[in-house]
């Protein structure tokens, strides 16, 4: 079975089962009316199509997860304790990260996940040179600086290990021409 089909097939699965889980009652009607709405939906509003590059890695991911729930847990921690602190308010700033993720659909995992770890926001994004500007919280000593960094780094490489490994990556053949040059 192709891939995009798996894809959609997914899609439409989630779709329904989210329709059955607003509704809250488990039916077959309620099946059969989430799938027919999922059908209309993908049908009426399709989405474009995202390049998917390389495969996934379950333990990869697995381990992405619970470093994504560490950073936030530290996070959460580190920004209540900047709000309650008896201390002057923290000193912020943009700091600019460079990665290395080929693939767009990736770029935008690392920016989901940048922007709901507490304290970082993505502000701008040079998707050509994968260049990102991220206000950050504290940046008031050299440490607050290199652990985010470092925090940045670990995501990106697990998210790398997970979806973009070397020996396993493919362009997609929708991909267009500009961002082969990258």
């Amino acid at each position: 079975m192709k891939r995009s089909n798996v894809l959609r097939m997914f899609v439409l699965g989630w779709m329904t089962f989210v329709w059955v889980f607003l509704w809250g009652t488990f039916s077959v009607a309620n099946i059969l009316g989430g799938l027919a709405v999922a059908v209309i939906i993908t049908v009426l509003l399709p989405l474009p199509r995202v390049p998917v590059e390389g495969r996934v890695h379950l333990l990869s991911a697995v381990r992405l997860g619970v470093v994504i729930f560490v950073e936030s847990i530290q996070s959460t921690v580190s920004v209540a304790w900047l709000a309650i602190r008896p201390s002057a308010q923290p000193v912020t700033g943009v700091l600019r990260c460079r990665l290395t993720i080929k693939s767009d659909l990736v770029l935008t995992l690392w920016t989901d996940i940048m922007n709901n770890i507490p304290g970082t926001m993505v502000l701008e994004i040079d998707q050509v040179r994968r260049i990102m500007y991220l206000h950050v919280l504290d940046v008031s000593t050299d440490k607050a600086v290199a652990d985010f960094y470092r925090s940045a780094r670990l995501i990106e490489r697990l998210l790398i290990d997970t979806f973009e490994r070397d020996e396993e990556w493919q362009p997609s053949p929708w991909r267009s021409g500009t961002e082969e040059a990258i």
